[in-house]
This record gives C-alpha cells, structure tokens and sequence, in this order.
C-alpha cells in the first residue's frame, strides 16, 4: 500500500516529513518533489533498495541513476577524484539542476552507477528534497518518479497515476518549478562533456569553467540517465514542427489534434485541443511534461508541438520534445 503524504515547501511538517525519511531508513522507496521533476528514492548505499527502484519504474538496470545529497562536502563520499572544475561549478550551481559525473570510490553499489566507473551527483535546491536528505541521514539515490519512458513526473498526481502500489510513500509538494530534469556534465575525463542538457546552460557553465562540450547521443554504454532508451512519451503520438502553424498539412481525418505552442492564443490553431505554454521556452519546459500528461487525459491521438529555439535552455526542450517524438520533427 502507497501511502501519501502532502508537505507545504514554504513550511515543512518536519514530523510528517520524518515518516518519508523512516521509510528511506527502513530500504522502503520514497516519491519526493524537486526543482526539476519528482524523483523517485532510496538509499543510495541500500543495494537492494536501489535494485527496487528499477523493478517499480520497470527501467533497465543499465541506466544509472543521481544521487542526491544535502551538503557538498558530501561528494567527497562519491569521488575518488575532484578536479577544481567540479567544485567551481558545484559552489555557482549547487543547489539547482546540475548533475555532475566523477570517478567513483569503491563502496558505491553498481546498481546506482549500472556498473560503470563513474557516478553522478546532484544537489538539489527544493526545500523538501533537502529536508529529505538530511532527515535520512543518507543520500538518496533517485531517477524521476514515473514508469520508464512515460512523460518525467512534474506533480504527485502523475506519480500517483503511476507509481501507487509499487512505492512505500509519494510527497505531495507541489508543481516542479524548472520541469525538465538536470542537466548532466561529465568531469571524469579531459575536457567536460553535457551528455544531457538542461536548466544549467553549456552557456552557463562556459562562463565558469571555460571549455565545454555537448556531446548529444553517443554510442556506448549510457553513462547518465536519459541517454539510450526512448523517454517521455505519451499514449499519443507526439510530432515537432518548427512551423507550428502548417499542422493542419499532417493531421489525419478521425484522429483527435492536439497543439503545444508558445504564444497560442494568438496562433488561433483550430486543433481539436489548444495548450499555451507561454511566452518563451522556459516557461515552455516547464510545462511540456504536465501537458503531454494531459493530452492523454484529454483523448488526444496527435500532438504537435511547437520546436523550441535553438539556444539556451530551448537545447534542453528540444532534447526532451526529440526524444518523446521518436525523432518525428519536420522543419520548414
């Protein structure tokens, strides 16, 4: 049985919240909120805790997963090196959405790191993910809190829709704010590498630490979450266009359209169902996993989404939009 239980981030129930912490303790799997989307949690040092988080999510066990910790000294636990990089964008990004990827210590259990020599590490920056942490007195190891390949959870509603009966206990605490999950810099070898976009810019991170690179896919072993199998897809089918406004050329007769646009009011789309996700692509991402939600609950069988620019965080938006349309995008 799943139990729920609802945490205000402005004035957190620190017994209440104690009850999510026990279970963490105990090896028990725990939904809780962050910045970016819900995650789904152990002990990160629990083996069989972890292994449990794959057979909830059904996601493959080559996959490897973040482990969240409160403080960051704590990577000192995970890093049997820590070149200056990490720590410069640790002290500017942490926390927020940065994961960052080092040469592990021994003493990390394979099933966080899907046996590879590295782990990734993330300090969040949600009041009740930290709160969390602390409480357990461990960090917590956490993908998103959905079944694999389904849309990333951006509310307890969609971890409840997924998750009840196979999780100990969900935290209701709120809409996620960002709504698409970390990004994920490599620091294990030379140069640093984003394997996967997100909130922090390459931009960003340029400005800190000097070069960085965007790897896109890259063949191999997937060394951070997000990178081999198919995610964040809906019941529906999901199609990118860069010209929104050309979607009535690619619906079909008898099938329900929806459209995902910025700015769609003004679009006028005459699409079964209309989503404004506002006016630029942040406000986009954070809303883009909520939406191909609720195009399912609203019966749509397409949905046409609008294609993000091509810079800043609309690098992210468009990663996450490419990966849950199965690579259908139509440029002009």
């Amino acid at each position: 049985m799943t139990k729920i239980i609802k945490i205000d981030p402005l004035n957190i129930d620190m017994d209440l919240l104690s009850q999510a912490a026990d279970v963490i303790k105990h090896g028990g799997l725990v939904a809780f909120p962050t910045e970016t989307v819900y995650g789904l949690g152990a002990d990160t040092f629990n083996a069989e805790a972890v292994a449990n988080i794959f057979r909830a999510k059904g996601r493959p066990m080559d996959n490897p997963l973040i482990s969240h910790i409160a403080d960051i000294s704590e990577i000192e636990r995970f890093a049997r090196e820590i070149p200056d990089s990490a720590i410069k964008l640790a002290n500017e990004f942490w926390g927020g959405p940065l994961t960052i990827i080092l040469k592990k210590k021994n003493g990390i259990p394979d099933a966080v790191t899907a046996g590879l020599d590295t782990v990734a590490v993330r300090l969040p920056s949600h009041s009740v993910a930290n709160a969390l942490i602390k409480l357990s007195g461990t960090p917590i190891a956490a993908p998103s809190a959905n079944l694999s390949g389904s849309p990333s959870p951006t509310t307890a509603q969609h971890c409840i829709a997924d998750l009840t009966g196979r999780v100990d206990m969900i935290i209701d605490g709120g809409n996620s704010m960002i709504g698409i999950e970390s990004t994920v810099v490599d620091l294990s070898g030379e140069v640093p590498v984003v394997l996967r976009p997100g909130g922090i810019t390459p931009e960003d991170m340029r400005s800190v630490i000097g070069e960085v690179i965007y790897s896109g896919e890259i063949e191999g072993a997937p060394r951070c979450p997000g990178m081999k199998y198919t995610h964040y897809s809906p019941e529906a089918q999901v199609i990118v266009l860069e010209d929104i406004a050309s979607f009535e050329k690619y619906r079909e007769n008898g099938k329900k359209t929806c459209v995902i646009a910025k700015n769609a009011p003004k679009l006028n789309p005459s699409a079964d169902i209309v989503y404004d996700v506002g006016a630029d692509d942040r406000e986009y991402a954070a809303r883009l996993f909520y939406l191909l939600r609720k195009a399912d609950e609203d019966g749509a069988d397409v949905v046409f989404a609008e294609l993000p620019e091509n810079h800043g965080i609309g690098i992210a938006l468009y990663n996450r939009l490419y990966k849950s349309a199965g690579g259908r995008v139509i440029l002009k």
